[in-house]
């Protein structure tokens, strides 16, 4: 009997990039469609808390992957609104998964997170030791925070939250738009770009 059987399942953002692979992964092992529900932020936005109360209501598991993220230019417009929009769908859904008794919580962070002079390949020991890259602070520290929350909850509640610090992503499926993609997708479209009209160099900035 496979552990995801009759698993309730709630994936924030579960319709987009990373989400969508997640998605059909959890298919593979088990878990039935009508038991994996994916909000739609167009229907249903996680910064409003009775939002969130209610999608993890009878959930087993939550793994929150919704974000409102974007490349160096989107955050550099968007400091303010990177900050609130992520923090918010963070500290609700992880106290109203508490309050629902949800088995298992996963929060997927950003190395965004990370200190901006920090050794390379990245340590989690070294998390704490400096303030991020300024252009990305804001939208990294609210992704942060849920750190502190499911360490806060587990200290206190015994609550089953974890942080986990993927690294850069990309693929198919990805947001390759030049205004708000991020690095790897945004250098990819340029060589294709390249290819198509026959350019012999690109510009990596601008």
């Amino acid at each position: 009997m496979s552990f995801w059987n009759n698993k309730k399942i709630l994936v924030t953002g579960g319709a987009g990039f990373v989400g969508s692979f997640i998605v059909e992964k959890l298919k593979e092992r088990g878990v039935k469609e009508e038991n994996i529900e994916v909000p739609r932020s167009n229907i249903c936005d996680l910064r409003e808390k009775e939002n969130c109360k209610r999608v993890v209501k009878d959930k087993d598991t939550v793994i929150h992957l919704a974000a409102v993220v974007g490349g160096i230019g989107a955050n550099r417009k968007n400091p303010g609104k990177f900050f609130y929009d992520n923090a918010t769908m963070g500290i609700h859904l992880i106290h109203e998964s508490w309050k629902a008794n949800v088995q298992k919580f996963v929060a997927i962070g950003t190395i965004c997170a990370y200190p901006k002079f920090t050794t390379v390949p990245f340590k989690e020991e070294n998390l704490w030791n400096g303030y991020p890259e300024e252009t990305n602070a804001p939208y990294g520290l609210a992704k942060k925070m849920m750190l502190v929350q499911c360490q806060g909850y587990r200290q206190q509640y015994g609550f089953n939250g974890i942080f986990l610090l993927p690294v850069n992503l990309y693929g198919p499926g990805d947001n390759f738009d030049p205004e708000s993609s991020h690095v790897i997708p945004a250098l990819i479209r340029k060589c294709v770009t390249a290819i198509k009209n026959n350019e012999k160099e690109i510009v990596l900035l601008g």
